[in-house]
């Protein structure tokens, strides 16, 4: 691309400038291919000069009049305001989406260019630096970035990043570099591209959630606007039934299912499996993805004498002893409920049961969970006793507050559903026949319950689902 191509280019268009960014992103990428091919044949010379595209959009304070009610797509300072991007063909929309807002809220155009920050080389072209000889490969950092940790950090999303003098305030939660980091952990951790995400996203720890999840993806292809189901492997099965694509061998350590629509708006289900450590760790690779919603539907320990066996609890608050996300996001922050997707979890929870009213507090119960990073909480009962009293807890999980923390540090609207599998404060633990007989009469059920509240959610608009409780005083414009 020549110089006069990269210059600055300012657009009142979304369109065009999301446009423009790529064009300057693909040529950057070309080049970063070009010159692997030249190191391997052993006739690259000098350093590969390839560089994110990035956007910048100038507000004065004559064009600060914007509705206090709007949640995102707005600045809410006079300043220069500027982020790098990456991959517009996935996350296109979104941009086209967010510039489209800001110029049309403060009535300045945007300046997209080239930044001074180097792609990191493996984000643009994996498979064929794995297919380097090993004497290329030692030559790679020589011409080449590589992702660099001192620049891939949350200070955005955390509020603690302080601009430097004459550096322009964040647009977006996250850089081009620290979007593409977790869009090569993703498909590490789930076994599919982040391509294949949907925009709503169902986190269990259950691989019977798995199973029934598949029967019911297989049995909507066709209906509804699904069109594909993606699965671990990229193992994609469409209408009719014929799947493409070879199965691993093993699955990955958080596999990820994709139940497919045109915009996106489909669902994702994630067995992240038992701890917040995994839960902490997905969640914040997806939250580049900028997802409309995340739930977690999965099992937890009754500790109320009347609840029974498979009753649902609806989180409206939490206790945070899970202690992965304290450096992130302080123990003494709390972490509100939404209240749309609370609404819309009851409302499902009425549907799929049939109980409403006073029928459905028999079975569903609200109140705050206690996530715990200890399986075994249990056997410290008597130490514990006295904090879950006066929590006024009633369920333990391993998840759901993680989950619920990192929803509202990313901005990702949250919300958990659980299962009482066992209650072992009142001496009914979880036995293999009790288990097996909880399973097959609870997990469908429940499953349902959390797919029907996502389609509530799609279908009332995702707009009304971005809370404003989530955004802070001193926030990026973008959502």
């Amino acid at each position: 691309m020549s110089d006069d191509a990269a210059a600055p280019r300012r657009f009142d268009d979304a369109a065009a400038a999301v446009a423009h960014a790529a064009a300057l992103y693909d040529a950057a990428c070309a080049r970063i291919r070009d010159g692997l091919a030249a190191l391997e044949a052993g006739t690259l010379r000098g350093p590969v000069d390839a560089c994110y595209p990035f956007v910048e959009i100038e507000v004065t304070p004559q064009q600060l009049n914007v509705d206090a009610r709007v949640a995102f797509g707005a600045a809410l300072d006079a300043g220069r305001y500027a982020t790098t991007l990456t991959r517009p063909d996935l996350l296109g929309d979104y941009y086209r989406e967010q510039i489209a807002l800001m110029i049309a809220r403060h009535g300045s155009a945007v300046t997209v260019g080239v930044s001074d920050q180097r792609i990191p080389a493996p984000f643009a072209a994996e498979a064929q630096i794995t297919a380097l000889s090993p004497g290329a490969a030692a030559r790679l950092p020589d011409h080449f970035a590589l992702p660099d940790l001192r620049r891939i950090d949350d200070a955005i999303p955390n509020g603690t990043h302080a601009p430097a003098p004459g550096e322009a305030r964040p647009l977006a939660l996250f850089s081009a570099e620290r979007t593409d980091y977790s869009l090569a952990r993703l498909r590490h951790y789930s076994g599919a591209g982040p391509q294949h995400f949907q925009s709503f996203v169902l986190l269990t720890n259950y691989q019977r959630y798995v199973d029934g999840f598949l029967d019911h993806a297989r049995a909507q292809l066709g209906h509804d606007g699904f069109t594909a189901l993606v699965e671990p492997g990229e193992v994609v099965t469409r209408p009719g039934g014929a799947e493409q694509g070879a199965r691993p061998a093993q699955l990955p350590q958080m596999p990820a299912y994709h139940l497919q629509r045109a915009g996106g708006d489909g669902i994702t289900l994630i067995n992240i499996g038992v701890g917040p450590s995994n839960a902490k760790t997905i969640t914040d690779h997806l939250a580049v993805l900028r997802p409309h919603c995340w739930l977690m539907v999965g099992h937890c320990a009754g500790l109320r004498r009347s609840q029974q066996l498979g009753d649902y609890v609806l989180a409206h608050g939490y206790v945070r002893e899970d202690q992965v996300l304290d450096y992130d996001l302080p123990i003494w922050v709390p972490v509100p409920p939404i209240a749309e997707v609370q609404v819309a979890l009851s409302e499902a929870a009425a549907r799929v049961t049939g109980l409403r009213g006073q029928d459905a507090k028999t079975r569903l119960r609200t109140g705050t969970v206690v996530s715990t990073s200890d399986r075994n909480w249990e056997l410290r009962f008597r130490q514990n006793a006295t904090a879950l009293n006066q929590s006024r807890a009633i369920a333990v999980d391993m998840e759901s507050a993680t989950i619920a923390a990192n929803g509202f540090r990313m901005r990702v609207p949250y919300g958990a559903l659980l299962c009482v599998s066992d209650k072992p404060v009142h001496g009914e633990i979880k036995l293999g026949g009790m288990a097996d007989a909880f399973y097959r009469e609870r997990v469908r059920q429940h499953l349902m319950v959390g797919i029907e509240t996502l389609r509530i959610l799609r279908e009332e608009g995702v707009d009304r689902l971005h809370s404003r409780k989530l955004r802070s005083f001193d926030e990026p414009p973008f959502r």
